[in-house]
């Protein structure tokens, strides 16, 4: 899927696609990420893309891994940005807002009966503050509900937004 995020040098949109990694390694720890994304997304059951830029296609700059949990209800696994996206110095902003608009898509297109359009997913970080500031952002940003005490979901109408913003 053809997306677009935005280079923060010189405040230019780029031209950017979401796909599965055929052929291409997939992120881990050792690679400066946060995740071993490569580690689960070799888990039964799960689905991962990646979002790159045109021109670097071999530069990943975001991942998401998307599962169906109990097979009806859609579930962002795990999502990081590439370590140059971060932080004061990032390259590129809207890489995470591509990925999570993408998975409320897939939840559009994989969820069943009432979860259908929902997209749950759990915020855990080592300390409660550094989990709140995210649960915030997700809030923000994103227009997620805190539902359990690290769950959240992006209910159909927010993702609908989400989705008319970053993938159209």
């Amino acid at each position: 899927m053809k997306v677009k995020i935005f280079r923060i040098s010189d405040r230019q949109t780029i031209e950017a696609q979401i796909i599965q990694p055929s052929g291409l390694s997939i992120p881990s720890i050792t690679d400066g990420w946060r995740f071993n994304l490569k580690k689960h997304s070799k888990r039964a059951g799960f689905q991962t893309y990646i979002l790159v830029k045109e021109a670097t296609p071999k530069i990943i700059e975001g991942c998401l891994t998307f599962q169906l949990r109990e097979t009806v209800e859609p579930y962002m696994a795990y999502i990081e940005i590439a370590p140059h996206n971060k932080g004061k110095t990032k390259i590129h902003d809207h890489v995470a807002g591509c990925l999570i608009a993408f998975a409320c898509r897939l939840s559009f297109i994989y969820g069943l009966e009432h979860f259908k359009g929902w997209l749950a997913f759990d915020v855990m970080e080592e300390n409660k503050e550094d989990e709140l500031k995210l649960m915030a952002v997700y809030c923000e940003k994103y227009g997620a509900l805190k539902w359990r005490d690290k769950t959240m979901v992006i209910s159909p109408e927010a993702g609908e937004q989400l989705i008319t913003k970053f993938l159209n």
